[in-house]
């Protein structure tokens, strides 16, 4: 596996930006829509976690469930742009990501963050 395997981040032809600051340097905040959140809940499969379990054992990077947090990370994150889209938002500001273990069968993440229509500064 390489490195393009363990990435995320914004895909970046969207017409949504998305930061985790509180602003964008060199554009105003005309509007700001309110919250905005993507969720997915992740379960491993039967394999993915008897591997986990005997790699657990000898210690080291659990390469395919961070592949697999990856992933659902990223399904989030495109879940919370395509919300924001559909809203008028051009941007998101202050975008976090939450991650939780959901009844033991599964991973929750949440990416969420501020709704906003930004403009650049004259």
């Amino acid at each position: 596996m390489g490195i393009e395997d363990f990435g995320g981040g914004q895909n970046p032809q969207t017409d949504v930006l998305v930061v985790t600051t509180n602003d964008v340097p060199g554009y105003h905040v005309d509007q700001v829509i309110g919250e905005v959140f993507g969720l997915t809940v992740r379960s491993r499969h039967l394999g993915s976690q008897i591997g986990a379990g005997l790699k657990s054992m000898i210690g080291g990077e659990l390469k395919g469930l961070t592949k697999t947090l990856v992933e659902t990370r990223n399904q989030a994150m495109d879940r919370l742009v395509q919300q924001a889209r559909a809203r008028g938002a051009n941007a998101v500001l202050m975008f976090r990501f939450d991650v939780t273990e959901a009844a033991d069968v599964g991973t929750e993440v949440c990416a969420y963050g501020t709704a906003c229509v930004i403009s650049p500064k004259p």
